[in-house]
């Protein structure tokens, strides 16, 4: 995979060379910290991947993209979380906020991996209502009225149905998002996240504790303190999907 920086701040093009040479596939081809070498270097070069600063001396990362004939796959890495809409608006990859934690920017290279594999190699499609379905390290973006979040969807514990809205549970915030608790477990990893009764999905690997309950289910507590009801249906699939 073919990668060129651009950053204004030498220690930050340090830090990602760093992680990057850790990397086997990572291929560093080039660097830049402004927008005029950057541009003339990525229209040269085509790399596959760009790892783009928002803030760029006297221009954005966003100014870079719209001059760009050749546009690769793109990273941003910023410490600003007040880009990200713009960024997700634009179909980047991921978005990286400083600084940069290893993980991270693995569960990035690994999007990238996947976007740029051949057809020919993909795999067998996978089981209808998995397809596209979205897991632990994929960023996802919540809103609720004039307040957003970007948010790591492994740190969601949960989702609670109201209404024709769902609200999420992350991090002590309780955003209503516009979306129904049956349309988010279509589009969720049914390995992350459990529909728990008619009103919850749950986040499996955020279970703290599994108790019987009085309606001969269970009562989970979340490591976050919610409690839920798993409805007498749902325990004896929980039960599988939880034991060795």
């Amino acid at each position: 995979m073919r990668i060129f920086i651009v950053e204004d701040s030498r220690l930050a093009r340090q830090e990602l060379r760093t992680l990057l040479g850790a990397i086997p596939d990572a291929d560093i081809v080039g660097e830049a910290a402004e927008l005029l070498p950057a541009r003339e270097a990525i229209e040269q070069l085509h790399p596959d991947l760009l790892l783009l600063d928002v803030e760029l001396p006297g221009a954005t990362g966003f100014d870079l993209l719209d001059q760009l004939e050749h546009l690769p796959l793109v990273v941003f890495t910023t410490a600003y979380d007040q880009h990200a809409l713009a960024a997700f608006e634009r179909n980047a990859l991921d978005y990286l906020l400083k600084p940069i934690a290893p993980d991270r920017l693995d569960a990035a290279l690994a999007k990238a991996r996947e976007r740029l594999r051949p057809a020919a190699a993909a795999p067998a499609a996978a089981p209808t209502g998995s397809a596209g379905s979205k897991g632990a390290d994929d960023m996802v973006f919540l809103r609720d009225g004039e307040r957003c979040w970007f948010v790591r969807l492994g740190d969601i514990t949960g989702f609670e149905a109201c209404g024709n809205y769902a609200q999420a549970w992350f991090d002590g915030q309780r955003p209503l998002i516009s979306r129904t608790l049956t349309s988010l477990e279509e589009k969720l990893d049914p390995q992350l996240f459990f529909r728990a009764s008619r009103s919850h999905l749950i986040n499996l690997r955020c279970i703290q504790s599994v108790a019987p309950s009085s309606s001969e289910g269970y009562r989970v507590t979340l490591r976050d303190g919610h409690q839920v009801e798993v409805s007498r249906r749902q325990a004896k699939l929980l039960r599988e999907m939880l034991e060795l």
